[in-house]
């Protein structure tokens, strides 16, 4: 079994009648990447700051190897902390900044040659060890600033949005090299961000939090294919999740939900406890639906009410009931404006949830 490197236990911070954090509970195994993703002011970044010590809770508790850090400052909690901006030091060259918490700390100079050598190279940073930060492009600056606590060997790092000024590719570059950081050095990152595309593609287990409250704490596959709730399943996916409201009832007795004169079947797995006519709503992620034959008996019927081509995929609209849905097909799929067709969900993969507290319904 993993350590525990990581724990927050029923942290909650106020300030004033602003709840910012509201009674977060998680733990983080040793070598994970951990994301704490949510949209903004959800109390992401505060969440980071009680962990490194920048702010303290209101109540709670937070565990680093199972011992309580409240009491430790800090600057000797061994927890290195990269910020947005890069916050390198810009009359330093390259060395002098990577260097810079190690001579903080008294190491001999042998050592220090040694570390920043080793890191250099690690970041693909031995060329430009002499250059002034004004003479480095944007990835290279936050190399610097990733080197820089890095070379202290923390404990944890943490990592506050860090790719936000970057630019599209240069995001892809630095996620790949997150990637290898994380792969060859074990390191146990924890990763700020509203950004999903980052919070998928980095992290092992994924935190998406909303107004201070954690809404699920998941594997980043569970996240994304089994959310929650509807908030998670609305803030993940491009497009997201789609839902459709309508009451439960049974057509020959097979489980669906209808609206409007449409009617959706659902999997009987997932209607575990509901009666006739409670009020539900169906969740779709878009690229978990085909099209199907008419009259299959797992598949509705939908108007087409707009194609979008997007290179080899294909973002339809369609209308069931009252509702619009997106669906992506491949592009060149047969399926004209204003037409009728049949869409079959993949059965393990669609959702219920309460329709009052957008809960999901579990079978």
């Amino acid at each position: 079994m993993a350590n525990i490197k990581l724990e927050l236990v029923n942290l909650r911070k106020e300030f004033g009648e602003l709840i910012a954090v509201d009674d977060m509970s998680l733990a983080c195994e040793e070598g994970e990447t951990m994301a704490l993703l949510g949209p903004s002011g959800c109390g992401k970044s505060t969440t980071l700051n009680m962990i490194v010590g920048l702010e303290a809770p209101t109540s709670g508790d937070i565990l680093i190897d199972g011992q309580s850090v409240l009491a430790v400052p800090p600057g000797q909690r061994n927890v290195g902390l990269v910020f947005q901006d890069y916050a390198v030091f810009t009359h330093m060259n390259v060395r002098r900044n990577l260097e810079y918490g190690l001579r903080v700390r008294g190491m001999e100079r042998a050592d220090i040659d040694r570390e920043v050598a080793k890191v250099a190279s690690f970041l693909h940073l031995e060329h430009q060890l002499d250059y002034k930060p004004l003479e480095l492009g944007a990835s290279e600056l936050q190399r610097v600033a990733i080197g820089r606590t890095l070379v202290t060997n923390p404990e944890i790092l943490l990592l506050d949005e860090p790719l936000s000024n970057l630019e599209a590719e240069m995001r892809n570059q630095m996620r790949r090299e997150l990637r290898r950081i994380q792969a060859e050095t074990g390191q146990t990152i924890i990763y700020v961000t509203h950004d999903q595309i980052e919070a998928l593609s980095l992290a092992h287990r994924i935190a998406v939090m909303d107004f201070g409250q954690l809404k699920q704490y998941d594997t980043a596959h569970n996240v994304y294919h089994y959310p929650d709730n509807t908030f998670v399943g609305s803030f993940l996916g491009n497009p997201p999740m789609n839902f459709v409201r309508g009451q439960f009832g049974r057509d020959a007795g097979r489980p669906i939900v209808a609206q409007d004169g449409s009617r959706i079947p659902v999997p009987e797995a997932s209607t575990g406890g509901l009666s006739d006519g409670a009020e539900v709503i169906v969740g779709m992620r878009p690229e978990t639906m085909v099209l199907a034959e008419a009259g299959d008996p797992a598949g509705f019927t939908a108007s087409v009410i707009a194609v979008e081509p997007q290179g080899p995929e294909t973002v339809l609209t369609v209308r069931i009931g009252e509702s619009n849905l997106k669906l992506i097909v491949e592009t060149g799929t047969q399926a004209d404006e204003g037409s009728d067709i049949t869409i079959r969900p993949d059965a393990d993969l669609l959702a219920l949830f309460d329709s009052a507290s957008g809960v999901r319904l579990k079978g």
